[in-house]
C-alpha cells in the first residue's frame, strides 16, 4: 500500500510539472506573438506616415544629399524599455521658453549643433525625406505617435523629417494645442539635433522641419 500511494504521489508531482511546462510555453509563445504584432504595427505606422515617395520639383542646386547609415541591431528588451518609459520621457510641463532662438520663427538647436545647422534647415538645403501628419490626433495619442515615428526613422536611416501639426484655426482660441507641445516634446527627445518652423511652401506655421540624429551615434530618448 505504502508503494502504492508513493506512486501516485510520483504521479501527481509528474502532472504538476508538465502543467507548469505547458503554460510557460504558453506564455512564451503569448508574448512573442505581442512582439511580433507591436513590431507589424509601428511599421504600418511608418508606412503610413511616409507615405508613397514622390521627387521634389524644381532646381535643388545646393541642397544636401543625405545616405541613410545601416541600421544596427536594437535589442529587443531596449525596445521595451524605451516603449514603457516613452510616455512619461515626453513631459508635457517641460519649461521651452530658455531653450528656443527667440526670432521671427522660433527654432532649437541642441548644445554642440552649429548656428549653420538651423540656417541650412531654415534654407530648405536638407531634403525631407519622411513626414508625419498629426492632424485629427488628441495629444497623448500625437505624443506616443511622434515616439514611434521617430524610432522607425533612426531604424530606416530617415534624418530629415517634417512633422505636421496644423495651425490650430479651427480650435478654440484659433492656437494648436499639438503645436506648442510639440517644441517641448521633441526638445526632450536626443534624436533630435535641430529644428525650424517650415517655409511657407512646406507648411508654414503648421509645420516644422526636424533634423535627427544619426542611429549609430546611439542618442536614445
Amino acid at each position: 500500500m505504502k508503494q502504492t500511494a508513493n506512486s501516485l504521489q510520483d504521479l501527481k508531482h509528474l502532472k504538476a510539472t508538465l502543467d507548469q511546462q505547458r503554460a510557460e510555453a504558453a506564455a512564451r509563445l503569448r508574448a512573442e506573438q505581442e512582439e511580433r504584432q507591436r513590431q507589424q504595427a509601428e511599421q504600418r505606422l511608418f508606412v503610413h506616415a511616409v507615405g508613397k515617395v514622390q521627387p521634389l520639383s524644381g532646381n535643388h542646386q545646393g541642397r544636401v544629399s543625405l545616405r541613410g547609415e545601416p541600421a544596427a541591431p536594437r535589442p529587443v528588451q531596449r525596445e521595451r524599455d524605451h516603449q514603457a518609459v516613452l510616455k512619461e520621457a515626453l513631459s508635457d510641463a517641460f519649461d521651452i521658453t530658455t531653450l528656443l532662438e527667440t526670432d521671427e520663427t522660433l527654432s532649437y538647436r541642441r548644445p554642440g549643433v552649429g548656428p549653420d545647422v538651423v540656417r541650412k534647415l531654415r534654407q530648405g538645403q536638407w531634403n525631407i525625406q519622411a513626414q508625419l501628419d498629426l492632424h485629427g490626433l488628441r495629444r497623448d495619442g500625437a505624443r506616443e505617435t511622434l515616439g514611434a515615428f521617430i524610432r522607425e526613422c533612426q531604424r530606416h536611416g530617415v534624418r530629415c523629417v517634417r512633422i505636421i501639426t496644423g495651425k490650430g484655426l479651427g480650435s478654440p482660441g484659433k492656437t494648436s494645442v499639438i503645436k506648442h507641445k510639440m517644441y517641448g516634446w521633441l526638445i526632450q527627445k536626443k534624436e533630435v539635433l535641430a529644428f525650424v518652423q517650415a517655409k511657407p511652401s512646406e507648411g508654414g506655421a503648421g509645420a516644422l522641419i526636424v533634423l535627427l540624429a544619426p542611429e549609430r551615434s546611439g542618442m536614445q530618448g
